[in-house]
């Protein structure tokens, strides 16, 4: 008889933003994450040694408006990933003693306004 292991939703690659339940292996840096798939992906690009660089942001490479709003849920996702994931480092801070001064200063904001942001008391 076979047993299924259940994998517990943590993160989400930051570049294809499937979860950690659907890759073999997530690895977190500071604030976002990249799967195994994207890894690889990403060496084959490198190691294609391909000319192509970056000149302009990747919205301006694209002139087909089907393809730009079918990139924006995607971009929609991310920006919801991140903001979970500073929700989860603000909450650290908080357990490890740090004032909502010290986060606001870190954030570049007030204390009050890094309280209204991360506290979720009303």
């Amino acid at each position: 008889m076979a047993v299924t292991i259940r994998k517990t939703r943590i993160a989400s690659c930051s570049f294809c933003g499937k979860p950690n339940t659907e890759v073999e292996r997530l690895v977190a840096g500071p604030g976002v994450y990249i799967c195994n798939e994207c890894v690889a992906l990403s060496q084959q690009i490198i190691d294609a040694k391909s000319a192509s660089v970056l000149h302009v942001a990747p919205w301006q490479q694209v002139s087909d408006v089907d393809a730009v709003l079918e990139n924006l849920p995607r971009i929609a996702r991310a920006s919801v990933l991140v903001e979970e994931s500073l929700t989860g480092w603000v909450r650290r801070a908080r357990e490890l003693g740090a004032t909502w001064a010290r986060i606001g200063e870190a954030l570049g904001m007030t204390r009050q306004s890094a309280w209204a942001r991360f506290s979720g008391e009303e």
